[in-house]
């Protein structure tokens, strides 16, 4: 049985454990140089740091994660720097590009583990130098060990929120400000349902009195106003929960709202996505143990949906035992599918305290640029609105009209903002705007064409 496995964060690493477990050795791609996803990426080749102090709090399974990562790479088909840009499912077949030469990968199952990417709302003045999201932010200090800046202001909400801003102080950077958009009502508010996952809860709370502490400018409830600068950033300018404006200084800004599902290569694979109301995004749809829809498709981790680190090592598993288990195998999973049931009434509660802000979105100001790879602005996407150029509420007509989400990052970056503000204008709810289809490739590759190499 010819199995892949593309990805080899928390998810992929466990889904490939249990396969060689069971005797199958699969063909493993990732497009980094090395395992670990973003949440436990390691430093390159010659660059060493302990790991209390690049992961922090969440060491221990780190540390674990690399062990099983490190085994499993050696009785694997493992192939690092490797991008699968295509996935052709009639064929089965994965598309892919490593060291310049295209390959093909044929599969009989793929399980399909491609994580999150930073979910942002677009503010004015986003595009200076200066501005990276929070992940970006924090894969600079965990690869590289530097910053952003020396002054950083982090805005956005979520757990990475704090997570970052903590990490940058611990590292030694002067940190701003850390401005939150979530009402510390909302937080409130989901706290009962939060004490479902003590030790995440426990954690979050260390870090906010952390920065306290140490007198860091914390706001909760705030409307971001513009990041300022000429030719870089300067500063941050944003209103607070009771209306007066502040002003921060700073020499880069960090920016996030959450997390969004990798889920391309799900999409080229024929599996159909759903509007989860509760993470506001649109997921691939699978069963409680992976099984999309599509005959040997199999999704698990945080690009089948957003669940965190412990829940994609859980479901990575999850789904290389329901592979097995279709191909004629035994296998236990009743304390499987129970741990992976209450952690997911954790991350509901997670969800409820840390809400995407639509209403920031679609009420961003004309002159505002939502679209970088374009250089749109809000004005020009609601200007598809009038007359009879829509005839429906869809974000893919308005990409024809306007060219948002054409672009290098194909709406991965400015797609959700789009469908906010879209909806918005056209007064109806964002689920019916739509998503931005996947297309082909799913990240750029070079033009001219590589010798094909054809992998059995």
């Amino acid at each position: 049985m010819k199995v892949a496995v593309v990805g080899a964060g928390p998810a992929g690493v466990r889904a490939v454990e249990a396969l060689l477990a069971a005797g199958i050795r699969p063909v493993w791609i990732d497009e980094a140089m090395d395992g670990g996803g973003r949440i436990y990426q390691r430093p390159p080749a010659g660059m060493r740091r302990d790991a209390r102090t690049l992961y922090g709090f969440e060491a221990a399974r780190a540390t674990a994660l690399h062990a099983a990562l490190d085994a499993a790479k050696a009785r694997a088909d493992w192939r690092p720097e490797t991008l699968v840009w295509n996935i052709h499912p009639g064929r089965q077949q994965l598309h892919t590009l490593s060291a310049g030469r295209q390959g093909v990968v044929e599969y009989d199952a793929a399980i399909l583990c491609t994580g999150a990417m930073d979910r942002v709302v677009p503010v004015k003045g986003w595009t200076l130098p200066g501005v990276t999201t929070m992940g970006g932010a924090q894969i600079a200090l965990k690869s590289q060990g530097c910053g952003i800046g020396r002054h950083v202001a982090f805005l956005g909400s979520g757990p990475l929120l704090w997570l970052v801003a903590y990490q940058y102080a611990k590292a030694g950077a002067q940190v701003a400000a850390v401005l939150d958009t979530t009402p510390l009502a909302t937080k409130a508010g989901a706290a009962p349902g939060m004490l479902r996952g003590p030790a995440t809860f426990a954690k979050g709370l260390y870090y906010v009195g952390w920065l306290r502490a140490r007198g860091v400018c914390i706001a909760e409830g705030v409307t971001p106003l513009a990041i300022e600068g000429e030719g870089s950033v300067s500063g941050i300018r944003w209103r607070d929960a009771k209306g007066v404006e502040h002003h921060a200084g700073c020499d880069a800004v960090g920016i996030g709202w959450g997390l969004k599902p990798e889920a391309q290569l799900a999409d080229l694979a024929g599996v159909p996505f759903d509007f989860d109301s509760l993470q506001h995004n649109w997921v691939p749809r699978r069963d409680a143990a992976g099984r999309a829809p599509v005959k040997g498709i199999y999704l698990a981790g945080d690009g089948s949906g957003i669940g965190g680190a412990e829940v994609a090592e859980l479901a990575g598993a999850r789904a290389a035992l329901a592979l097995l288990q279709d191909a004629g195998h035994k296998a236990e999973t009743t304390a499987l599918d129970r741990k992976l049931e209450k952690l997911a009434r954790f991350r509901a509660a997670l969800e409820k305290a840390f809400p995407f802000p639509a209403h920031l979105a679609a009420a961003l100001p004309d002159d505002a640029v939502f679209c970088r790879c374009e250089n749109l602005t809000v004005g020009e996407l609601r200007a598809t609105t009038a007359g009879p150029q829509i005839p429906a509420p869809e974000v893919n007509r308005a990409k024809a009209i306007s060219r948002a989400g054409m672009g290098r990052c194909q709406g991965r970056v400015c797609g959700a903002a789009a469908a906010e503000i879209l909806a918005a204008c056209l007064g109806c709810g964002v689920a019916e705007v739509g998503r931005l289809r996947g297309q082909a490739p799913v990240k750029p590759i070079p033009l001219t064409p590589p010798p094909l190499v054809t992998t059995p």
